[in-house]
């Protein structure tokens, strides 16, 4: 099971930067690339609010499922 995290492409729809984005929805850079990169275990539904109001998104924008191929 693998989740795809999409963000970069909505920061790029948006053309808003990693820095800009992070202080716009209270959170630090260094967690917001984590985030971006897929290198994190959860995310809080109240930073996914915050991400989707700023990025005028749904959740299934930023967040996407793919199988393991076995």
């Amino acid at each position: 099971m693998a989740i795809i995290v999409n963000l970069d492409v909505e920061m790029a729809k948006n053309k808003i930067s990693l820095k800009d984005l992070a202080a716009r929805i209270d959170i630090s850079v260094t967690n917001l690339s984590l985030l971006k990169t897929g290198k994190v275990k959860g995310i809080r539904f109240e930073t996914l609010e915050a991400l989707c109001r700023e990025l005028n998104c749904k959740p299934g924008d930023i967040l996407d499922y793919s199988a393991d191929e076995e």
